[in-house]
């Protein structure tokens, strides 16, 4: 089953490393993973998906409660949370069929970023299921190439706390 982990880190030096290193080390699978600052610039957070059994799982958050870096670990898979990926995906069209693929664009309430004689980038934002749903929609125009992001989540509602503690 797959699960989104958030973690709070210290946004130092090499706690990315010791992360992904620790998934490794232990061979567990990350199907994505990304990283930015919060509100607060000393503490970055990490969305992790991962899959895993129960055990597995609890193996995880345990592994990663033990890193030197790590201020909170939620698995969000267990609490109500939104969840967002971006992806840019170059689109062939032929003549006739560009105002089609717009359409489909549209549809899926994304945006043309940049276009030229044979192909059509679109950015388009939403949850994972819903990047999947434009990608089958859109292939058999011929998708030239896609970057995704990775899932971005954060908790509804009553946001989760920092602890009071200063970070070096």
């Amino acid at each position: 089953m797959k699960h989104i982990i958030s973690i709070h880190v210290a946004n130092t030096f090499g706690a990315f490393d010791r992360v992904a290193t620790m998934f490794s080390a232990k061979g567990f699978n990350i199907h994505s993973i990304s990283i930015g600052e919060t509100e607060i610039k000393d503490i970055s957070r990490m969305t992790i998906v991962t899959s895993g059994d129960g055990q597995i799982i609890d193996q995880i958050v345990k592994q990663l409660h033990r890193l030197i870096d790590t201020i909170k670990v939620v698995d969000l898979t267990e609490h109500d949370h939104l969840e967002r990926e971006l992806a840019l995906i170059a689109v062939n069209y032929k003549k006739g069929q560009l105002d089609e693929v717009k359409n489909i664009c549209d549809i899926f309430r994304g945006f043309v970023v940049d276009i030229n004689n044979k192909s059509v980038t679109l950015e388009i934002t939403g949850p994972p299921a819903k990047i999947s749903a434009a990608l089958n929609v859109l292939a058999p125009f011929g998708i030239k190439e896609i970057a995704r992001s990775g899932t971005i989540a954060i908790r509804r509602g009553e946001q989760v706390s920092y602890p009071k503690q200063e970070v070096a």
